[in-house]
């Protein structure tokens, strides 16, 4: 992290990888939903962040006066020469419309659920073996020992890279998701490694083609042509940093809150047909995701004189506590019944992984309390979460109990 100055008012100075806000952002929405519903910054370039659930709402759906050809916010404003159109850095996520419609539906089918449901043995298996693996007496890392290494594994044999390279994707995500308060230079120098080991993957499923998700992204085509290399770059990129970050963070912090509420704990314990209800509440009140848009051109946008290319921190999490949609919002009830929460998005950006994301989560979950039915925090002040656009625990010391 940078030496910045502390933030003394997020409505007029917000930032998202300062130490409260990586913390327990929680407060920070909820006070900001009550008097400043749309806060502003002018670090990052000038950037705005929508508190409630209206006014995510407003602009995730409105596709014309914001552009989604850069989606994590990081130091500086980003220029026409960082926005490469149609296909943006990371297709479909970053591509507008018309192409981004041709880009999704490109890769759709690899996130079907029936696809998706047929990982679950090997899925499974990888949970078990992780629990296998860890040696301890009393003290388990739920997130450096086993919610950090189920995403990379999923993904890896989806593109059809190398076990060992594990550590590097996490490195990856690091350097992508959470070095964002680095000056430009920096991060375009840690990113040089990334984009060196991605044009090598490229390169040889061009001469050894294979049954994965790479191969299919270079046989692919749109109008007869196959897709330029920048695409299959960049669609790699994305389906690596946004399946495992996002799902390392969902499974941390459902394990974070069950280690701090045995009540919860013991029902998922004892009513195995509760879990598929209580997933949905862990992404509600837990939501990782945190996306960015740009603002097409100068305008004035819910009462906010917004300028072009200003940066817009869509708040799906904060939206997910909106009391006005939610019914005590700032509760998690683990058998909730109605739950229309937007822990994937909205809008045609609507995360493609879910399917994926609800699987690895419930089963890493299952296996976890089917190992340890009974476990605590081992001390709170040791937890450390992400900073970034993606929040999760990073540090998650265990203790288990018999």
């Amino acid at each position: 992290m940078t030496d910045k100055p502390p933030v003394l008012d997020f409505a007029t100075d917000f930032d998202h990888t300062d130490p409260e806000w990586v913390n327990d952002p929680y407060t920070i929405w909820e006070d900001l939903r009550q008097r400043c519903p749309v806060a502003h910054t002018d670090r990052f370039g000038g950037a705005w962040f929508p508190a409630t659930h209206a006014g995510v709402t407003a602009i995730a759906k409105d596709t014309e006066h914001f552009t989604s050809r850069a989606v994590i916010i990081a130091e500086g404003r980003p220029t026409e020469e960082d926005l490469p159109a149609p296909i943006g850095v990371a297709p479909p996520i970053t591509s507008d419309p018309p192409f981004h419609q041709i880009a999704r539906r490109l890769i759709l089918p690899a996130f079907a659920p029936g696809v998706v449901n047929a990982l679950e043995p090997q899925i499974r298996a990888l949970c078990a073996s992780l629990l296998d693996d860890i040696i301890t007496e009393t003290v388990v890392n739920g997130s450096l020992d086993y919610a950090r290494l189920i995403p990379p594994s999923v993904i890896r044999q989806m593109l059809g890279f190398p076990e060992e390279d594990t550590e590097k994707f996490i490195e990856m995500v690091h350097i992508i998701t959470e070095a964002v308060d680095l000056p430009l230079d920096e991060r375009i120098e840690l990113f040089a490694p990334v984009e060196e080991y991605f044009t090598t993957k490229i390169e040889e499923h061009q001469e050894n083609p294979r049954d994965d998700l790479t191969t299919f992204l270079l046989n692919a085509e749109i109008n007869g042509e196959k897709l330029a290399l920048e695409h299959v770059f960049g669609t790699m990129v994305l389906i690596l940093v946004a399946g495992i970050d996002t799902t390392w963070g969902a499974i941390g912090a459902s394990l974070w809150h069950l280690a701090q509420h045995p009540d919860d704990l013991a029902r998922l314990v004892n009513e195995p047909d509760l879990m598929p209800v209580a997933i949905e509440e862990f992404l509600r009140f837990y939501a990782p995701v945190t996306m960015a848009r740009l603002v097409n051109a100068d305008m004035e946008y819910l009462g906010c004189p917004m300028k072009e290319y200003d940066w817009i921190l869509l708040g799906f999490p904060a939206a997910n506590r909106d009391p006005i949609v939610f019914k005590d919002a700032d509760k998690f009830i683990i058998d909730r019944a109605e739950n229309r929460h937007v822990a994937f998005g909205l809008g045609i950006h609507r995360c493609i992984g879910s399917n994926l994301a609800r699987l690895e989560l419930r089963v890493a979950i299952e296996e976890f309390i089917k190992r340890y039915p009974k476990f605590e925090l081992a001390n709170k002040d040791d937890v450390t979460w992400a900073q970034g656009q993606i929040r999760g625990p990073r540090n998650l010391p265990l203790r288990i109990l018999s």
